[in-house]
């Protein structure tokens, strides 16, 4: 199948080191690579692909030039794959709205991930003006925001099993991964790893917008001596710090659509304990590969708890529902489904010619 691949312009396809969209995108696309697929990625310039490169920007945008206009340059990059579109068989994006002003009037299907949060309504008629479109959801709790949209499937984000080996013995410490904003509880994370008496090391990148949070919140917490800050970590140093983990912290407060960290988790066979918010209850197994709390009372209670739980059904669990081979094998199945829908409804049926009718 030749298959067009979308990612956003803001990490390089794998990113550095955070980045959740671009990870997905560089796991399935060399994983379709190397089930035989013809796949060509359009991406940052500075991506790293087994598949066909195409740069929609010769950098990431991120810590890039702040003063580029992004949503201009992901319209200029779509508009380039719309123009190759005979070239493939489906075009994938991964670009949220941004594709579909292409994709209605485009003879070759699109499937879309759709990779945000749905729970803000404004976004809504946007997707549902596009009957055409093959929507994706990485988890059921996103798609309970959006109706009146072609559902092609709700396909869970995978990883390379490779990248994080199980670890049998749990750590002493405990880990907060992720992004310092309001939304993800850092703060809750410190306040519930210290009435624990449990050390936390926290990787965490600080975007420009939750700098005054961070500065009036965060910083002042760090001082304390049970937690360590280590900013932004790459992907040997991240399974080392959730392998050697005795649980994950996710304490999160927003309908996450879908906590990567908490997949890389399991895999090192490191149970979670996290509020219940978003796609959480449909990755984390209360009682079996994690703790589910409502509550900072909760969560320094299941720190007691977790140690408890098998980090072998963890990774287990991981093994069954979350790799690179399930999620790409997922998607292959949407992608026929597209392509079939596609020449089912192109087929016109010619006329019955009438016949001549003789003259008297």
């Amino acid at each position: 199948m030749r298959i067009a691949q979308v990612a956003p312009l803001f990490e390089r396809v794998p990113p550095h080191r955070y980045g959740g969209t671009e990870r997905v995108v560089s796991y399935l696309t060399d994983e379709l690579v190397a089930r035989g697929h013809t796949v060509t990625l359009f991406a940052s310039g500075d991506s790293v692909t087994t598949a066909r490169l195409v740069p929609g920007w010769p950098r990431s945008l991120r810590l890039g030039d702040p003063s580029l206009d992004a949503i201009a340059l992901h319209m200029a990059m779509l508009g380039r794959v719309y123009e190759r579109a005979r070239e493939f068989d489906v075009i994938h994006c991964h670009t949220d709205y941004l594709a579909l002003p292409f994709a209605g009037p485009c003879p070759v299907p699109t499937v879309l991930s759709l990779h945000g949060r749905l729970d803000h309504h404004e976004v809504h008629r946007v997707y549902q003006a596009s009957p055409d479109v093959s929507f994706v959801a990485i988890s059921d709790a996103q798609r309970a925001f959006l109706d009146g949209v072609r559902w092609a499937a709700t396909v869970h984000h995978g990883v390379p099993a490779e990248l994080y080996p199980f670890r049998k013995t749990p750590g002493r410490h405990l880990v907060f991964l992720g992004r310092m904003s309001p939304e993800k509880c850092p703060d809750a994370a410190i306040r519930v790893a210290v009435r624990a008496g449990v050390p936390l090391r926290m990787a965490a990148k600080v975007d420009g917008p939750d700098r005054p949070y961070f500065d009036a919140v965060v910083r002042p917490m760090l001082d304390h001596p049970l937690v360590e800050f280590l900013g932004e970590v790459d992907d040997h140093d991240k399974a080392a710090l959730l392998g050697d983990a005795l649980a994950l912290l996710f304490p999160i407060d927003w309908p996450e659509p879908f906590g990567m960290v908490l997949i890389e988790a399991l895999a090192c066979g490191t149970p979670v304990i996290a509020r219940r918010r978003g796609s959480v209850p449909e990755i984390v197994t209360d009682g079996e590969t994690g703790v589910l709390c409502e509550t900072e009372d909760e969560m320094v209670a299941g720190v007691a708890r977790v140690a408890a739980l098998s980090r072998t059904a963890c990774r287990a669990d991981f093994e069954r529902r979350f790799t690179v081979q399930s999620m790409t094998a997922a998607y292959v199945g949407v992608y026929e489904r597209a392509c079939a829908r596609t020449v089912a409804t192109s087929r016109v049926v010619a006329p019955t010619p009438a016949r001549p009718t003789l003259s008297a």
